[in-house]
């Protein structure tokens, strides 16, 4: 019998989420099937078996937390179900006191059975008071104000989950409803949490664990950053002329479409390479200049925004800028994105403006100290000079940075060579 194990995922991965379990106890399974999906802060990873077997005890329940090197389930050989249980745990299985008799060191001194002997230790999922409980279980029973300590787990092992715990509620429901009370002694019930809180009704969806850590990286940027936003606007005209009349023959050649944000990966390379500081990072007391520019690009999946990375936008032409976006778009939308795909940018850009934002103020991508804020493109009377006035296509651009490193005077300077590298595309040829 082998375990399901949490494998490693990365250096700054080191738990996730059981998100859905493809098999069930009892089902077959081959070398390389996958047995669950795995939601984690930044990607979702399958968990395959290491060997061929039946799926006999599944450990950790969809909703479950589970760290790198986690047992969440069994894998045995024989046809499944109760028959090729072990003897051990049929035994633990009728000894509802197995776990509490294991951690007494006098029951393992006095020669307690086998079964009692091989329970494991409590984990750090206790609920304190010696119930071992996993997560979601923790959480439902304090919903629901239910002990714990009186809940019957199905598991061999002692451990009480979820579904334990709706069964509980249950039960005890029945047994209160069918035993009279007097009148005298009788209390209500408490309000769930639900009934408390709101009045009319409500739709509770629980928050993904991607979701969860946007939201707390967010708040992180924006107490840890003394973060600022400066603004300007580009004219967008030669832009829209070079794509006007180059696209058919780039899209023929390169097979990929000529898009805005090539000319933006590019003007913000230039920009950066002016003004180092705004590709660099805060680390303890110290500055990190980067030499490198790998540029975060924001795209907007399922599960959250992501912000796969450009690498060595510097060392890329305009068509290999629009295939490396459009190959990270696809995966983003796919949920195929792998953990390298999204660590080690130096600068991010964001366009607000494909969803009709026309004005914003971007967080920064920590420990990133500036984002580039792209908007929509609308047509604005334009004075030419004294006399005249021309509709132009114009864009409002948006510069967040970090005022612990990034001056103002930097920030505007660096917004200015942004807008002054796209207002005269050619001279974005001389950046690369």
């Amino acid at each position: 019998m082998s375990d399901i194990i949490v494998p490693a995922m990365g250096e700054s991965i080191t738990e996730g989420t059981i998100s859905k379990w493809l098999v069930k106890e009892g089902d077959s399974v081959g070398q390389g099937d996958v047995l669950l999906e795995l939601e984690t802060d930044k990607v979702n990873l399958e968990i395959s078996a290491e060997e061929a077997g039946v799926v006999q005890k599944i450990l950790r329940q969809e909703g479950d937390t589970v760290v790198i090197g986690e047992a969440v389930g069994l894998i045995g050989i024989g046809s499944g179900g109760a028959e090729s249980t072990g003897a051990g745990e049929v035994a633990a299985t009728q000894a509802p006191e197995a776990p509490s008799v294991a951690t007494s060191p006098s029951s393992v001194e006095g020669g307690g059975k086998a079964e009692e002997k091989s329970a494991p230790p409590i984990s750090s999922n206790s609920d304190g008071n010696g119930q071992t409980a996993s997560p979601s279980a923790r959480k439902l029973a304090r919903e629901r104000g239910i002990d714990l300590e009186q809940v019957q787990g199905k598991d061999p092992l002692g451990r009480v989950f979820q579904e334990d715990v709706k069964t509980h509620n249950s039960a005890e429901v029945s047994r209160v409803a069918s035993v009279p009370t007097s009148p005298a002694t009788s209390k209500p019930a408490p309000p769930s949490p639900a009934q408390t809180e709101y009045s009319k009704p409500v739709e509770r969806q629980r928050m993904s664990r991607r979701r969860a850590t946007i939201a707390k990286r967010l708040v992180e940027a924006q107490q840890t950053a003394a973060m600022l936003t400066t603004f300007n606007e580009v004219d967008m005209t030669a832009i829209l002329d070079v794509r006007k009349r180059r696209k058919d023959k780039f899209k023929e050649k390169h097979d990929v479409g000529l898009g805005f944000m090539s000319f933006f990966t590019k003007a913000v390379v230039g920009a950066l390479k002016r003004f180092p500081t705004v590709n660099a990072e805060i680390n303890g007391d110290d500055i990190v200049l980067k030499k490198y520019y790998d540029i975060g690009i924001a795209v907007s999946a399922k599960e959250g925004l992501v912000v796969p990375v450009v690498r060595d936008a510097d060392r890329l032409g305009f068509a290999e800028i629009e295939k490396s976006i459009a190959d990270l778009a696809g995966k983003a939308r796919s949920n195929s994105l792998s953990l390298a795909d999204l660590q080690g940018g130096t600068f991010t850009i964001t366009n607000g403006g494909i969803f009709g934002s026309l004005l914003s103020t971007p967080i920064l991508n920590t420990p990133q100290v500036g984002i580039l804020g792209m908007h929509k493109i609308q047509l604005r009377p334009i004075a030419i000079d004294e006399e005249r006035m021309e509709n132009r296509p114009m864009m409002y651009i948006a510069l967040s940075y970090d005022h612990r490193i990034i001056d103002g005077s930097e920030a505007v300077r660096f917004l200015v060579t942004v807008k002054e590298l796209l207002e005269d595309p050619e001279s974005l040829l001389l950046e690369g």
